[in-house]
């Protein structure tokens, strides 16, 4: 009767066939996954048009936004 590989040899660590090609079908499946999954085209951000500057002077701008802003803030 042999003895397992972990027990014949001490001090070294033991790599059986079933670790193995755990391993290699793993390293495979990613490698797999990697080649076939698309890549992420990332896109300039748009160049944000500038507003023109109020006739009346301030910045002020009653948007969207600060209407949605106003509207969280009521009782």
């Amino acid at each position: 009767m042999r003895k397992p590989l972990s027990e014949s040899t001490e001090g070294r660590t033991s790599l059986s066939r079933r670790t193995l090609f755990a391993g290699a079908s793993t390293v495979g499946a990613l490698a797999a996954a990697a080649v076939l999954i698309p890549r992420v085209k990332t896109e300039e951000a748009a160049a944000a048009v500038p507003r023109p500057n109020p006739e009346k002077g301030g910045g002020y701008s009653l948007s969207d936004h600060v209407k949605q802003y106003y509207k969280t803030t009521l009782i």
